[in-house]
């Protein structure tokens, strides 16, 4: 390891990107700190207790790194891009003018991304104003507390607030978004690995040692029934390691072919189909479409008791209604997925017309179907497994109550989203490494894509 570390560092180029990234994530640290303006402590830490680890409030806290619970300017995090991309990838397959777009390379490509951070702007003046209203409501039951400093108890702006402290806090929340937007562009550009999942990643990490020394100092938990779990979570790692990397190989032979004066002989290669095709996509749409609503009515009819709050609670995370409904929504869009992205009409037309064929199928229609067989048979356990990853810290906290920010930080989109950063980091250091004739990443073993 220490002659690997040595070989990163003597490359410049990649030496350069990995100090980039790190100068990233620190700024990006530093600004989950930095409070609001204008936001009164106290009063955030007495309406906000621990709301900020349960239903769709944990959910964004845990994606932005704790940044929401000391409402920073970082509050929303980089969650509303994520959702303005999905409804674009949703949008693609019901507008033709969209799918259109995406087929002209990079012209459409920068015109899809400019609709897609229109759509984060709208997306977190929404959310902002939401999560106003929201605390404001909070403070309300808890006897009149003051969320601003200077505020004179009912205003002109939603949720009872100051006009001033309003304006300040969607324009401070909604800008800090968008900057962690541009961080993210600069590390996917200067840094290693893709920005976006960069941050999330650096803001689940974050939350890890205190999660860790929060399950370690509780009082009635014994070794044994710690070091059980912690194994619990090492055999989970281990299964999500291996379904991300787990490949079903379908052989393809190309024919003698003459181009021009050349004659090519016949060649023997493979389409890899990943067991788990979709990666995190399906956990992520199936995240914004159960907590959806049940953040719309906790945002503008929470924090009073009512059949709003009463239906927000049913679908809160932990709800045997939110796990069974959540599980089934997750292979419902890794099916979703797979029938998007991958065509087996389009890769039988390819290959026949370079000159394929799959050994024992017939081109063209038989071997569209053969692989639409193939897909199916493959997405089936890899969604079920998906599904089971989702709901597991759900599960573990019913049936353990082990402490929950724990459980959401070591299960679930967390678990999946550090996986498959940290296995895109590797492979792309690695790459830098290999294309100097230096060792691998990894001496023992191979990591697929090498």
């Amino acid at each position: 390891m220490a002659s690997v570390i040595s070989n990163i560092f003597s490359i410049k180029e990649l030496r350069n990107r990995l100090i980039y990234t790190i100068f990233i994530l620190a700024v990006f640290r530093i600004g989950a700190h930095i409070p609001c303006p204008g936001i009164n402590p106290a009063g955030l830490k007495q309406v906000f207790g621990d709301s900020s680890q349960e239903g769709f409030l944990g959910l964004l806290n845990l994606f932005s790194g704790g940044a929401l619970g000391q409402f920073s300017l970082f509050a929303l995090g980089i969650m509303p891009y994520i959702s303005s991309s999905i409804i674009m990838q949703l949008l693609k397959v019901v507008v033709p003018t969209l799918d259109k777009l995406y087929k002209e390379g990079s012209y459409g490509q920068k015109k899809i991304e400019l609709y897609t951070k229109y759509g984060t702007v709208f997306l977190c003046i929404v959310q902002s104003i939401g999560l106003l209203v929201l605390f404001s409501n909070m403070a309300e039951t808890k006897g009149g507390v003051k969320l601003a400093l200077g505020a004179d108890g009912i205003g002109s702006f939603v949720g009872g607030v100051s006009t001033v402290f309003g304006l300040t806090f969607i324009l401070t929340l909604t800008t800090g978004s968008m900057f962690l937007l541009w961080l993210g562009e600069r590390i996917t550009e200067k840094g290693l690995g893709n920005g976006v999942s960069m941050l999330i990643f650096a803001g689940i990490i974050a939350r890890l040692p205190q999660a860790i020394l929060t399950l370690v100092a509780k009082p009635d938990d014994n070794l044994i029934s710690m070091v059980i779990i912690l194994s619990v979570f090492a055999v989970v790692i281990g299964l999500v390691v291996a379904e991300q990397q787990a490949t079903r190989k379908i052989p393809v032979q190309y024919a003698k072919r003459i181009i021009g004066n050349k004659m090519y002989g016949s060649q023997s290669t493979h389409i890899p189909f990943k067991i788990n095709p979709s990666g995190v996509i399906p956990i992520i749409f199936a995240s914004s479409v159960i907590i959806f609503p049940a953040q719309m009515l906790q945002l503008f009819g929470g924090g009073k008791e009512g059949v709003l709050q009463d239906i927000a609670n049913y679908f809160a995370p932990g709800e045997w209604a939110y796990v069974i409904f959540y599980m089934l929504l997750v292979i419902f869009f890794a099916y979703f997925y797979t029938a998007i992205y991958f065509n087996p009409v389009e890769i039988a037309d390819r290959l026949k017309k370079e000159g394929g064929f799959i050994p024992g199928i017939r081109p063209g229609s038989h071997t569209s179907g053969y692989l639409a067989k193939v897909l199916n048979r493959i997405t089936l356990p890899g969604s079920i497994f998906l599904g089971l990853v989702a709901v597991f810290p759900d599960l573990l906290w019913v049936f353990t109550k082990i402490d929950k920010s724990f459980a959401y930080l070591m299960g679930g989109t967390s678990l999946l989203i550090m996986v498959s950063v940290g296995l895109e980091t590797a492979k792309q250091i690695e790459s830098h490494l290999l294309t100097r004739n230096m060792s691998g990443f990894m001496k023992k073993t191979k990591l697929k894509g090498r």
